[in-house]
């Protein structure tokens, strides 16, 4: 890999590729680092000697979503295009992808890790789609991937509670594949890439392309509905009140406007 990359790690071992998030504790996202990490994978989609991909990240956190408490406009148009927009380009790589989740994927953070084929995680790790306690609509194309996943019923108490799902459940439920310790998350998920890289690539590439097939359209117009509904959101007090009462780890004192 030539290319640099401001925010990102990118290396490979063997036939597998590995993106690392570098902006820890957290690993909070805007325009820039979705487009790095999208950068990255269509770079090891033209790169014919890798075959898969791994996810992951430096510090606490996989990714704890758009930092709302000190840019509450994160998510907005950045650059003329929002950063949703641009993450339909992760929808659209070509080759399997694992996420090593190996702390909190929150709120976007988790859009992140189910938009990969599989994730591997750890006991300690939390799953929360946490938009409707920040008075706001999931994104990054949740509606869409987490029902996929889990079940409706599932995807419902999720968002409509805000509640943090820990690892064990997770996996439990579907929404990670392998649960390892903590110490063996991002090993334990090279392993599972390099599983998939020692089938036959061009059978892989093409059960792949059948097995998902309408996947990234399905996930793009599930990201034009949340957006129309974010758009409006954005502009309520209640919205403001969310960013507030979340960042002083209380309920919000909701008004409904």
């Amino acid at each position: 890999m030539s290319a640099t990359y401001k925010d990102l790690g990118v290396t490979s071992e063997g036939h597998v590729g590995v993106v690392e998030i570098q902006r820890p504790p957290h690993n909070f996202f805007d325009n820039s680092l979705i487009n790095q990490i999208a950068d990255a994978f269509e770079a090891f989609d033209r790169d014919a000697n890798i075959r898969a991909y791994v996810l992951c990240s430096q510090g606490k956190s996989f990714c704890a979503g758009a930092d709302f408490q000190n840019r509450p406009q994160t998510g907005a148009a950045e650059g003329g295009k929002h950063l949703y927009k641009e993450a339909t380009r992760l929808f659209r790589a070509r080759k399997p992808s694992i996420a090593a989740v190996q702390g909190p994927a929150i709120g976007g953070g988790l859009g992140l890790a189910l938009m990969t084929d599989f994730r591997v995680t750890c006991a300690e790790a939390r799953f929360s789609a946490n938009f409707t306690r920040l008075g706001f609509h999931p994104g990054f194309s949740l509606t869409f991937t987490l029902p996929r996943l889990v079940g409706q019923q599932k995807a419902n108490l999720m968002f409509y509670t805000g509640r943090r799902v820990g690892g064990e459940e997770a996996h439990a439920w579907g929404m990670a594949d392998v649960l390892v310790p903590l110490a063996e998350v991002r090993k334990a998920a090279l392993g599972l890439a390099t599983e998939i890289a020692e089938s036959s690539p061009l059978a892989v590439f093409s059960t792949r392309e059948t097995m998902r097939r309408g996947f990234a359209d399905a996930a793009e117009i599930a990201t034009e509905r949340e957006l129309v509904e974010q758009d409006w959101l954005r502009k309520t007090e209640d919205f403001k009140e969310g960013i507030r009462s979340y960042a002083e780890k209380r309920v919000g004192n909701w008004k409904g406007r």
